[in-house]
């Protein structure tokens, strides 16, 4: 029995060092406080986002734009608008959009910017816990 357990155990080892590990990507909504925009996104779409493909895809990081990018994220460039949704990878942002352009805009060109920047493919089921984290 021993013996089953260490081969079991060498065997789980070898599987966690030959897989790499998956990509962390994150949706990060840069805001303000009495932003009027970003009141709107809240209303309009935060309810719904963790519970669409997008949202289990990218999980939502929210970022004050006084404190400064999350810890273990960093920026291209600096926030200038609010709200400025940033998608990044392991910390590193792959692209941003500026500005809330509405709901009727919003999920098109947030679907665009992970299909032309992520391995997110909208017809696949993805099947992980939505959470929203806070941070900043």
């Amino acid at each position: 029995m021993t013996f089953v357990k260490s081969l079991a155990s060498a065997a789980l080892a070898v599987l966690c060092i030959a897989l790499p590990a998956a990509a962390e990507i994150r949706l990060v909504m840069v805001e303000q406080p009495g932003c009027a925009y970003c009141r709107a996104w809240d209303e309009q779409i935060a309810p719904a986002y963790g519970k669409t493909a997008e949202g289990r895809f990218a999980p939502l990081l929210r970022a004050d734009l006084r404190a400064g990018p999350p810890e273990g994220v960093s920026y291209q460039r600096k926030v200038l608008f609010t709200p400025t949704f940033i998608l990044i990878e392991d910390g590193d942002e792959l692209a941003r959009l500026e500005g809330y352009p509405g709901e009727d805009f919003f999920w098109p060109v947030l679907s665009q910017l992970l299909e032309q920047h992520t391995a997110f493919d909208p017809d696949a089921a993805v099947e992980t816990p939505a959470q929203v984290l806070e941070g900043g």
